[in-house]
């Protein structure tokens, strides 16, 4: 049987007391996009009763960036990467390796128990990145060698039609779905047919813009969402032949 996992990295643009003083005059590079997901808890709210289980943080990614492998050069922002070592392992621990051990142990909790695991990690991103305008309302990111994850996608694109034509939907875009990020480090740990892992992507100017409009957006992402899991859960689960 399919579960659904729903996670959200960058739900929040909170600094723990200990490292405020850092963050002390830079209000609004936290407000930024690149402090957090600009409206991506308001929509992982709205998904969450599709979900079998989920986790969500409200740390900002500019102490610890929970979507990011310890190698990467961006795990730790301009701020935190200048702090001594022994700060930077007590963030890791107790915000890095919290939040991911948890989310990795549940999906080892499902896989060991027969389940298959669909993880559907909730993101935004900014509709201008480096001058360059993102030209999609909605991603879906995937590995495209994984063939259950790229027929869920497609899948996906197809009720998004339905649901809302208007509405732009590329496929990894504006990344990679194999691009480091915490499903490409999950998929090493569990197979094709035990987890599933999409990045959904949607543009900020759909939460920072009109409020009817962002809720239509979400309306749409919901439904198309639903309908997907409808379709796909015999074909998923491992009482069926795929």
């Amino acid at each position: 049987m399919l579960k659904l996992l729903l996670t959200c990295e960058h739900a929040g643009n909170q600094i723990p007391e200990a490292y405020s003083a850092h963050f002390s005059g830079k209000e609004e590079w936290l407000a930024s996009h690149e402090g957090y997901d600009i409206g991506a808890l308001e929509l992982f709210r709205k998904l969450e009763p599709l979900a079998d289980k989920t986790f969500y943080s409200e740390t900002s990614r500019l102490l610890v960036e929970l979507n990011r492998s310890l190698h990467h050069a961006r795990l730790f922002s301009d701020v935190t990467r200048e702090l001594p070592d022994e700060n930077k392992s007590v963030i890791l621990k107790e915000h890095y390796f919290t939040y991911r051990d948890d989310v990795e142990q549940l999906v080892h909790d499902f896989v060991s128990a027969g389940r298959q695991v669909l993880h559907v990690a909730v993101h935004t991103f900014t509709p201008e990145l480096n001058g360059e305008i993102r030209e999609a309302d909605i991603g879906l990111l995937y590995d495209p060698k994984r063939k259950l994850e790229q027929a869920f996608c497609r899948r996906w694109k197809q009720e998004f039609q339905i649901n809302d034509n208007s509405l732009l939907v590329r496929f990894n875009y504006p990344y990679l779905g194999i691009s480091d990020g915490f499903p490409t480090y999950l998929r090493r740990k569990f197979t094709d047919d035990q987890y599933v892992g999409i990045e959904l992507e949607v543009n900020q100017k759909f939460p920072l813009g009109d409020a009817a409009a962002w809720q239509k957006v979400q309306q749409a992402v919901y439904r198309s969402l639903e309908a997907t899991l409808q379709h796909f859960r015999p074909e998923l689960s491992d009482e069926e032949e795929l």
